[in-house]
């Protein structure tokens, strides 16, 4: 998984404090959207929280504890943090973690400064009462005095924590919840998919990158001969807004759920795979190298006259990834600034 170098920056600066020695390490210690560190094995007892696969998996790997969620009720003496972009997915991690840090906790957060850093530190010390705060590599860490909960203003973390609850949207026919891609409408571009998919598309299907379960819904709504669907999707947040979100689907077709990171490839055969692939990083810079590696793992996992069809933003360079790797390849269609393709796997590659 390639690093971007904002988050990365972010990761860095976390540990400022604990390098300079204005913070001592803690026995039990939680890192919620926890990524990698050479800063991690200096000390023990890291318990990570992370929902995006590609980092848990890497976590994993590195020898840390890690799960998508940690429980409410958990304790810890440290709690590191690294808040995401949007704000109220932020107040919500940031609530939790002041929460979680119980009695004479810290807890200590990092972004960068085009990510929200000053809105990070606010928020904090709204919270918390005062914090400290230092800058380093264009980001700014923050933490707080050991927690006393008697001086916490309840209401506000409750209504913060709140935040992040899954809600009703778009007249109630989905769930969603901030912070999850397009969250609280209709991705334009996976809408102009939805309406060009033919009904012919048949058998065992796929969505690769499924999100809360728009296009997996549309699919099975207009295409009555899916036997079966797989709905991928790297963020566990978002999956499980898909499974509420498919659940009378489910009644009709059978229905799988794979907390998965797409690019690592797939293991089953597919007769139809559909997808609106990412191309942005955590930090919002353009990747897309990610689509490509999407492209390439729909075309593995296809059976042969296997069909693929993907909406991308029309700049996007795809079209040798899908000439490589596909028998026959169309653009359906050119409006919006977007491209729907349909591409259909050889015999052989």
């Amino acid at each position: 998984m390639q690093s971007d170098p904002i988050e990365q920056a972010a990761l860095a600066t976390l540990f400022l404090p604990f390098e300079s020695e204005d913070l001592a390490w803690a026995p039990r210690i939680a890192f919620l959207r926890a990524r990698t560190s050479e800063s991690m094995s200096r000390t023990a007892g890291f318990v990570c929280e992370q929902s995006f696969k590609p980092e848990a998996d890497a976590l994993r790997r590195a020898g840390f504890d890690v799960a998508p969620h940690i429980a409410q009720d958990a304790r810890f003496d440290l709690v590191l943090v690294l808040p995401p972009r949007q704000r109220e997915e932020s107040r919500a991690l940031l609530a939790r973690a002041v929460q979680m840090a119980g009695k004479a906790g810290r807890v200590v957060a990092a972004a960068a400064n085009n990510s929200g850093a000053r809105s990070v530190e606010r928020d904090l010390a709204e919270l918390a009462g005062t914090v400290e705060s230092r800058s380093k590599n264009k980001c700014r860490v923050c933490w707080t005095a050991p927690i006393d909960p008697s001086t916490l203003d309840a209401q506000r973390l409750a209504e913060w924590s709140a935040l992040d609850a899954p809600r009703p949207i778009l007249d109630g026919r989905f769930v969603s919840r901030p912070g999850v891609f397009a969250w609280d409408r209709i991705d334009p571009a996976s809408e102009l998919l939805a309406a060009e998919l033919p009904q012919k598309l048949q058998g065992r299907a796929a969505d690769l990158g499924g999100g809360y379960g728009y296009l997996s819904a549309e699919l099975l709504e207009r295409c009555p001969a899916i036997t079966s669907l797989h709905v991928y999707e790297a963020e566990a947040r978002a999956l499980e807004l898909a499974q509420r979100n498919l659940s009378t689907h489910a009644r009709r077709v059978a229905i799988e759920y794979r907390w998965h990171d797409v690019t690592s490839g797939l293991t089953d055969t597919y007769d139809t795979i559909v997808m609106n692939p990412p191309f942005h990083t955590g930090s919002g810079a353009e990747n897309p190298g990610l689509g490509r590696r999407f492209i390439v793992a729909a075309a593995d996992a296809l059976k042969p006259g296997g069909r693929l069809w993907l909406v991308a933003n029309r700049h996007l360079p795809y079209e040798n990834v899908l000439s490589a790797n596909f028998g026959t390849v169309r653009i359906v269609t050119q409006r919006y600034g977007f491209k729907i393709v349909e591409a259909v796997r050889g015999e052989k590659r």
